[in-house]
């Protein structure tokens, strides 16, 4: 089902009698379903709300975050919150979109700067599993009230409701960047210099690591302070390793973007986890799952390609955090659970959550428990 407008969604969720299969674009196809049906959210497209001034921007759900993006670009804005493309990770198709970015609460390297896809939501649209139009927090930022359900969307992959429109904060765009590289030995020095970096007072936007190249960190803004902090955070760094800086634009975004979408896995075979973890647990955890990693939010997040059919939690054992399977074989996935199962307390809250929602248990089945 492709609905065209939200009361057509509506009425389709409504009159629903089997599960259903709850889509945008369909380029993160992560877990699986009990859903006899499919229904994307696609044709509910366009910006609807754009306000430069007041730093915001409305869009319907189907909206291809590329057009998204473009739009804001030409005002010298962006989104704050660097969502990633994983089509190439996934060996999808097809547009993503900003209501499936909200769905599965993207977010990219800048988190460590501006914050998760959640914080910057500031009002959505849906409709629930009996087919009512829910409207939570505003449309610009000075009437926004009523976080609770914006934030409760946020990363709950359709199985609370279907998301129509969608509201943000943006941010302007960075004039300048640097990328500054530091040699490392291992994970446990890259972590260390990655810390060092944050914890700095030179408000660093990207903090990762990638095995074969080294402790990446990126900083972002004026050219004259991009001159000004790139030395200082050099010394810095020096410590930790030998330091290189780049400072063309283009050669930094590109090198984060392989960082945001997870470059290093793609077109290899094995199953793809995302563990996020605390930040100075992630070298012994690393350890422990083997395979190859990539980390990014200066440790709190770990990709890791593993052979087919592995299990990351039970390589793992207990921690403190969550792992996460992105990619991998049908067969896998109805023997993996793809998120990480929750605390008794916690699933009773989230199974109630579903049930006042959902209560025809009809949107994404079996998608998160």
């Amino acid at each position: 089902m492709t609905p065209r407008d939200e009361q057509e969604l509506a009425e389709a969720i409504a009159s629903a009698r089997e599960p259903l299969r709850i889509i945008g674009g369909g380029t993160r196809p992560v877990g699986r379903t009990d859903a006899a049906a499919t229904l994307t959210t696609a044709d509910l497209e366009g910006i609807t709300l754009y306000e430069p001034g007041a730093l915001t921007v409305v869009a319907r759900a189907g909206t291809p975050l590329a057009e998204i993006e473009a739009t804001l670009a030409e005002e010298g804005q962006r989104l704050p919150f660097e969502p990633g493309d994983w089509r190439a990770l996934l060996g999808t198709e097809g547009e993503p979109t900003i209501g499936g970015a909200v769905a599965a609460n993207v977010s990219g390297p800048r988190r460590v700067q501006a914050g998760a896809c959640r914080d910057s939501l500031i009002g959505v649209r849906f409709v629930d599993g009996t087919g009512t139009v829910v409207k939570n927090g505003g449309r610009v930022m000075k009437n926004v009230t009523g976080y609770d359900l914006v934030k409760l969307m946020a990363g709950s992959w359709g199985t609370l409701g279907v998301l129509t429109e969608v509201s943000f904060k943006v941010l302007p765009a960075p004039e300048a960047s640097a990328l500054l590289t530091v040699e490392v030995d291992d994970a446990t020095a890259a972590v260390r210099a990655l810390a060092a970096a944050l914890t700095s007072p030179w408000d660093v936007t990207g903090a990762a690591y990638l095995p074969g190249t080294g402790a990446m960190v990126r900083i972002e803004g004026f050219a004259a302070s991009i001159d000004y902090r790139t030395g200082k955070l050099a010394e810095h760094l020096a410590p930790h390793g030998a330091v290189t800086v780049e400072r063309d634009h283009m050669n930094v975004a590109g090198a984060w973007r392989a960082v945001r979408d997870v470059a290093p896995f793609h077109g290899r075979a094995g199953d793809v986890w995302r563990i996020s973890v605390k930040p100075s647990d992630a070298p012994a955890i690393a350890e422990r799952l083997g395979g190859e990693q990539v980390f990014d939010w200066g440790g709190g997040l770990i990709w890791a390609l593993l052979p087919e059919g592995t299990d990351a939690r039970a390589r793992i054992g207990r921690f403190s955090g969550h792992a996460t399977l992105i990619r991998a074989s049908d067969e896998t996935k109805a023997r993996i659970a793809a998120f990480q199962p929750e605390p008794a307390p916690l699933a009773k809250i989230a199974a109630g959550l579903r049930a006042k929602f959902d209560p025809k248990g009809i949107l994404n089945p079996g998608l998160m428990g």
